[in-house]
């Protein structure tokens, strides 16, 4: 059994698993895959799935790719995201 691989985490600074490829090709995919813990990424993926309903982005638009690009680098990088405004998170049932 092969054992998972480990990142240092820009997120988090903490060594983690990483993914197991790259998100997607060229050198950010890969920039991603080396210093991009798996947990942190699943995080993103949420954060920009609230970020595209929210605010009804366009995934064709050009700018919406920038955006979402400017949103991935301030999320890995703990700086200050856009208010998704209208999102309730979901309460905890008992």
């Amino acid at each position: 059994m092969s054992e998972l691989r480990q990142v240092l985490c820009r997120k988090y600074q903490q060594t983690l698993e990483g993914l197991a490829v790259p998100p997607f090709p060229g050198a950010e995919g890969e920039a991603i895959f080396l210093q991009v813990s798996k947990q942190a990424w699943q995080e993103w993926l949420a954060h920009q799935v609230k970020l595209i309903n929210e605010k009804h982005l366009r995934l064709m638009d050009a700018s919406t790719q920038v955006y979402l690009q400017q949103q991935r680098e301030l999320f890995f990088s703990n700086g200050e995201l856009d208010v998704i405004s209208g999102y309730v998170p979901p309460t905890v049932k008992n």
